[in-house]
């Protein structure tokens, strides 16, 4: 019993594995805080030239 359910847990996790892969996020990556604000602050000296 303990053999089967180890190998089941093993490819129970390969199969989470790749259909994590597949399925890749589609919101959009952080950014910090200060980055943001870094951006904004080189948008607007872009802006005002």
């Amino acid at each position: 019993m303990n053999r089967k359910k180890k190998m089941n847990n093993i490819l129970k996790k390969k199969v989470k594995k790749m259909n994590a892969k597949l399925h890749t996020p589609n919101k959009p990556k952080y950014v910090s805080k200060a980055d943001r604000a870094k951006l904004d602050e080189a948008e607007t000296t872009q802006e005002s030239e």
